[in-house]
């Protein structure tokens, strides 16, 4: 990975290169399972729900000589709410001198109107066009979508899996070639800078969106509210009374489920009380987006 140069017959040192990499494209087109696996560690929740992801999260990926800040953002779409404005402001900033830019489209879908209103606002020299979920299709189908995204004319085309993780890794050795001179931005040992709260906060919205039903994930946002080491409370809050009973399930099932499968990914010990809360129209409330983040 190094650059090594040879002036007046002495040797400087190995050039260091780094650079910001962020991937864009419509919603669950399959970025955050992209980056988990670019990374090979989880630091961003995925689901098959759209607006998964709702802040930039960024993972460290170093290897001697390079790194790279690889950058996931929200799904851009058409919003119906604040929430959905600010989503798109989040991914469209994240693009601002960016080295390189990953723009998801799906194999198993059709790449329309959505993906080319992305593509027009890209750096063409600069983005590479992935087309993931390659393990749902066959050859045929690829070769298909290969030939509709050469339309948005990139500058690169890797077909991959994101999930199985076939094509990743020449996908992730193109990465970190194309990175200019730079420093190193993060310590070696650091794979994301997330804040622990943070991270706890969207383990529990991970775990909610894989139980309650379609139009209720929207309606879900989470925040940790006390942190005492090792009891943290994690705050769960939805816009309707209504919503309320299906977050704690029958006797509190719902919320027990969640707490477990969200422990078992913390450390050994912690005790973690979630609570709910109604805070209406939450997603239309400028100060209440403030208080999350958004």
């Amino acid at each position: 990975m190094n650059d090594t140069s040879v002036t007046d017959d002495k040797v400087t040192e190995p050039v260091y290169r780094s650079g910001f990499v962020t991937l864009v494209g419509r919603p669950n087109v399959g970025k955050s399972t992209l980056v988990n696996r670019l990374l090979n560690h989880k630091v961003t929740i995925v689901s098959d729900k759209p607006q998964t992801t709702r802040t930039e999260v960024r993972g460290v990926l170093t290897r001697p000589g390079v790194q790279a800040v690889i950058c996931d953002t929200p799904g851009i779409h058409k919003p119906r709410t604040l929430l959905g404005k600010r989503l798109n402001d989040t991914a469209r900033a994240a693009l601002a001198d960016m080295d390189v830019v990953l723009f998801l489209v799906e194999a198993d879908g059709l790449i329309g109107r959505g993906d080319a209103f992305i593509a027009q606002s890209l750096p063409k020299e600069r983005t590479v066009l992935v087309v993931n979920k390659v393990d749902q299709v066959g050859r045929d189908r690829i070769a298909e979508q290969l030939v509709v995204a050469s339309g948005f004319e990139c500058d690169e085309y890797f077909p991959i899996s994101a999930q199985t993780g076939d094509g990743v890794e020449a996908l992730r050795e193109h990465i970190l070639n194309r990175l200019p001179e730079g420093p190193q931005y993060y310590p070696e040992h650091m794979v994301t800078d997330v804040p622990e709260a943070f991270w706890v906060a969207e383990l529990v919205r991970e775990q909610l969106l894989a139980i309650v039903n379609d139009e209720l994930p929207h309606s879900i946002a989470t925040r940790v509210t006390e942190w005492e080491w090792p009891r943290i409370r994690c705050e769960i809050l939805v816009e309707r009374d209504s919503q309320k009973g299906i977050v704690i399930g029958h006797k509190g099932s719902v919320l027990k489920q969640v707490g477990s499968a969200a422990r078992s990914q913390l450390p050994e010990g912690v005790f973690l009380e979630l609570v709910v809360r109604v805070d209406k129209g939450w997603q239309r409330q400028p100060k209440s987006l403030n208080r999350l983040g958004y």
